[in-house]
């Protein structure tokens, strides 16, 4: 079997996998979604493509979009989080079949440079080449721009996926695109920005000339060799349990004693905090949301970037909901490793969904201690974020845990470079969208209807409302859940 044979059996076997995925069907709506998604993404890049080519032509600059790269880099960068997986992620079914194993690697680094997605971005270079080629530019420009540009896109997708393997041992490695990324539009700060002007006056004139092409090439080819050599020594580590982790020598383990005094709720608030110290997946995906809460609540409080009333009450509310919506979003899959022991005994469920909800009511806490000075210097009113404090904790809550009733995929413990891929269903990315926008267009009604003050009185009472019913809506989700409960097992079993 050759090299080109091995690279289509593998895209037909990935193709298969994803049909054959329990989440498939659950998973139309989210498929739907993303193709409208996607449609959007395809004409806002054709809009700003037009765009960026009149003003190319009105200032002679032809080569004007490599200044504007490092902005659309950093746009992809974030998008990838949502479309791609890494090499490793779908390379552990293969590593006991007779193939060689750095020709997997690459035919997955291969995948990922000849994806759908990376030719999405000519929908912003083909109109941006061909408007300027009919400016006067000359067509040996316009096909180097043109083939950079994509190439560009494609170099991001390596370095993404080196970052994402990273960033998957160890959360420091956000160091590394904070970094690259920041660093770059950090410039902004030195010299009134003479240097950022300098810079990307420096970037636009090296694409006028013909080794923009060559030294583009010669960083995807560097980065494709890193990316083959790194993903299959990180695979390899974590199937032979090579890692630190898995040789390390017992540790102690807090007895969480604060919690005695709550009885069978606290048991499960002492579960909840054991799992996030102990398990790994389990630790990285809070330390991330935490430190995601963390720098947006600093960047709108202590900046004037979103000055507005609208951004702020947005960026108010998102920085409260941000948590509740990456984590309660996948609510129960934790517990899919263990579901069979949590149903011994009776309610055993009900006390676990109770410990949940105190303890994502107690983390909203930090953004509001992170906003307090903001309030002091008049940017935010308390009762603003008392509103939306009170929003998340009552009718936020109240929608994401409904998919404790229909969320059937177990989420990893300890395996992240070689787990599965866990497919939302349409479900998740309704109540995603709908608790990210609904509560903001709702109070937003009202600031229209109300003085603004009388308006977060009215949200802090609905907020409170649902708040106060909890014990009521988590017992009815619990009911629906044990009618459901062989349904949601035998997925919890397939999907380990």
């Amino acid at each position: 079997m050759n090299r080109l044979q091995l690279f289509r059996l593998l895209r037909h076997n990935n193709n298969l996998g994803y049909r054959r995925s329990p989440s498939f069907e659950q998973s139309m709506v989210a498929k739907i979604l993303m193709l409208l998604g996607g449609a959007f993404f395809v004409l806002y890049l054709i809009i700003y493509g037009t765009l960026f080519a009149t003003i190319a032509i009105s200032e002679h600059e032809p080569s004007m979009i490599l200044g504007l790269m490092p902005l659309m880099l950093l746009v992809d960068f974030g998008i990838r989080f949502m479309v791609q997986q890494t090499p490793s992620m779908l390379i552990k079914p293969y590593l006991l079949l007779p193939l060689p194993r750095r020709s997997l690697i690459e035919s997955f680094l291969v995948s990922s440079l000849v994806s759908v997605y990376n030719w999405l971005w000519l929908a912003l270079f083909l109109p941006y080449i061909i408007i300027v080629l009919a400016g006067g530019c000359p067509w040996w420009l316009g096909i180097t721009l043109l083939l950079s540009g994509e190439l560009l896109i494609m170099v991001n997708s390596q370095f993404y996926l080196m970052v994402r393997t990273l960033v998957n041992r160890d959360i420091l490695w956000w160091v590394v695109p904070i970094v690259v990324y920041g660093g770059y539009w950090s410039i902004l700060l030195i010299d009134d920005g003479k240097c950022f002007e300098a810079m990307t006056d420096a970037l636009v004139a090296f694409g006028s000339t013909p080794w923009l092409l060559l030294v583009v090439g010669g960083l995807l080819a560097g980065l494709f060799v890193a990316n083959r050599s790194m993903q299959l020594r990180f695979v390899l580590e974590e199937v032979s349990r090579q890692t630190q982790s898995a040789t390390s020598h017992v540790r102690h383990i807090s007895r969480f004693a604060f919690f005695d005094g709550f009885g069978e709720v606290g048991e499960y608030l002492k579960l909840e905090l054991k799992s996030i110290f102990r398990n790994r997946a389990v630790r990285s995906r809070v330390i991330t949301s935490l430190s995601l809460i963390v720098v947006l609540s600093c960047v709108i409080a202590y900046t004037d970037i979103y000055d507005g009333v609208m951004m702020l009450n947005f960026w108010c509310y998102y920085c409260f909901a941000l948590y509740g919506m990456m984590v309660l979003v996948k609510v129960m899959g934790i517990e899919g490793n263990y579901i069979d022991l949590l149903m011994v005994h009776r309610e055993n469920i009900l006390m676990l969904l109770k410990a949940k909800y105190y303890f994502h009511c107690a983390i909203l806490v930090v953004p509001f201690i992170i906003l307090l000075p903001a309030v002091v210097n008049g940017k935010f009113s308390l009762l603003m974020m008392l509103a939306y404090m009170s929003i998340t904790s009552g009718v936020l809550y109240f929608f994401l845990f409904q998919l404790a009733v229909y969320n059937k995929q177990t989420l990893p413990l300890e395996q992240k470079i070689t787990g599965k891929n866990k497919i939302e269903n349409g479900l998740q990315l309704v109540i995603e969208m709908v608790g990210m926008f609904l509560p903001v267009a709702f109070v937003s009604i009202l600031m229209i209807l109300l003085p603004h003050d009388i308006a977060y009185v009215v949200v802090i009472v609905i907020g409170l409302f649902f708040t106060l019913t909890h014990p009521l809506w988590l017992r009815h989700i619990y009911r629906r859940m044990m009618l459901r409960k062989y349904e949601n097992m035998d997925g919890f079993h397939a999907s380990r």
